[in-house]
């Protein structure tokens, strides 16, 4: 049997596997706790409490989202879902242990484990899910959990087409369930600098704004190419998921030595576009905040790449892209600026970037972190302050803390599944113009190319069954 063929690849085989992982599952859940003591959560008792399972738990999910949700008390993190056996029970004992020290109870929660989150999904005690994938399984899950009623907290970039990020836009608001895009920058925890930058921009204090430039570093080459053993712990078929398939090396995938490291899945365009998605989603996402450009797009892009030319690792490298918005508002990015946004106008200019943090500690950085995250042409610019009569944008103390409020009080996010769908496809029409020479013309409606067919081709991938949006979104229920 070669190593293609250890894992299933049909329609028949897939729903075989689902309905077995259920059926293990729903052995090992008798010993979950029924009774707790109010005193434990203080007012959440567990009937009051939002029951989430968390998919995918590596890197992001260990470090940033169930570290940011465990401060919550309303949430109650019961069942984790990954392809990955190593990481599933990594996770299981991570939230178990966090729950013991909280609540001073040794056995105090036994956390559901599932190799197959479809039946996570299927779960009837679940209320909502975080879903910390890797790019190219974000808007398959997130469109599930919309169609069975889960509320979704999704790290960015939302997908990894433009017309996987349609579909799960559609199907979140077809549903009505809450959802967060993790594009923290939104919140004033720990980055308030970048709401008071675009209150400062959208009042009028650098006049009219004219250009924003934003600086991303790029992703080195590398990356071993040689074929390896797929580890016993992975369902490597499933992790590929609608991409095509193709043979398993350890820098496509993730280390097999600890979940904390940084994915080479990221640098590589089948499960990606590298930076301009991977990190471009958060600023991009400010510069809309600030533009008032939220829920549409660029009308004219064009750019220009360096592509690595040998290696495993080919997203792209150096870069600029140069966009212009139906209001007039050029936005050029650059591999060769701070890392930052800066907002030109009239008047003077505002920088904000989230200062000491070039990227994040892991990922590759341009060298050159500002120390002042939030800088303007004049600095009475930013000690202005903001009237009762003047624009003041959505409030958010934290990106996890907003979402559970607004499950409750059933209000919008501060970055609800269309505004994330745009700021998405900013990028991906970044990605498409470094694909395609010369300027591209793009129609924000109807979200087409009116002057290339090449760069149309470009808005979806060939998906490979069982897997992908469109068999979800198309299958007959």
């Amino acid at each position: 049997m070669n190593q293609k063929d250890k894992h299933p690849n049909s329609r028949r085989d897939f729903i075989k596997k689902a309905a077995k992982s259920a059926f293990v599952t729903s052995v090992a859940i008798t010993g979950f706790p029924t009774i707790v003591p109010a005193s434990v959560f203080g007012k959440y008792a567990p009937s009051n409490r939002i029951n989430i399972g968390q998919i995918g738990c590596g890197r992001i999910a260990r470090t940033h989202d169930l570290a940011e949700t465990f401060k919550y008390d309303v949430a109650h993190i019961m069942a984790i879902a990954d392809v990955d056996r190593n990481r599933l029970q990594g996770g299981k004992q991570m939230i178990e242990s966090w729950y013991a020290k909280k609540t001073g109870k040794a056995n105090y929660l036994d956390v559901k484990t599932y190799d197959d989150y479809h039946v996570l999904l299927a779960n009837k005690d679940i209320d909502a899910v975080i879903i910390s994938t890797p790019d190219h399984w974000h808007a398959q899950p997130a469109i599930e959990a919309a169609q069975a009623g889960k509320h979704i907290y999704l790290q960015k970039p939302t997908s990894l087409t433009i017309e996987e990020g349609r579909q799960m836009s559609d199907m979140v608001r077809k549903s009505g369930v809450t959802f967060q895009l993790g594009s923290q920058q939104r919140s004033v925890t720990p980055w308030p600098q970048f709401k008071k930058a675009c209150e400062l921009v959208r009042n009028g204090r650098i006049g009219k704004v004219h250009t924003v430039r934003i600086g991303l570093p790029s992703d080195p080459a590398g990356g071993n190419t040689s074929e390896m053993p797929i580890p016993e712990n992975l369902n490597y078929d499933m992790w590929l998921g609608s991409t095509p398939y193709i043979y398993y090396t350890q820098d496509r995938v993730h280390s097999q030595s600890g979940p904390n490291s940084r994915g080479g899945w990221l640098r590589c365009e089948q499960f990606g576009a590298g930076m301009i998605t991977g990190w471009g989603v958060h600023h991009i996402d400010i510069a809309h905040w600030g533009m008032n450009t939220e829920m549409t797009g660029p009308i004219e892009i064009e750019a220009t790449a360096e592509f690595p030319k040998t290696g495993l690792w080919n997203v792209h490298g150096d870069y600029e892209v140069q966009a212009k918005y139906a209001n007039g508002v050029n936005m050029i990015m650059s591999s060769k600026y701070p890392n930052g946004i800066r907002f030109e106008g009239s008047d003077g200019w505002i920088f904000v970037s989230r200062g000491d943090v070039a990227v994040t500690a892991s990922d590759p950085t341009s060298g050159k972190a500002e120390n002042n995250a939030l800088q303007a042409s004049d600095p009475k610019i930013l000690t202005s302050v903001i009237n009762a009569n003047e624009i003041h944008l959505y409030e958010s103390q934290e990106q996890h803390g907003n979402w559970l409020d607004c499950i409750q009080s059933k209000k919008a996010t501060i970055s609800p599944a269309e505004v994330a769908h745009r700021s998405c496809s900013a990028c991906l029409l970044a990605h498409a113009a470094m694909k395609t020479p010369g300027k591209l013309f793009w129609d924000p409606k109807k979200e087409v190319f009116k002057n290339s067919t090449e760069a149309n081709k470009l808005l979806s991938r060939p998906q490979r069954y069982p897997y992908g949006t469109n068999y979800v979104v198309n299958k007959k229920s």
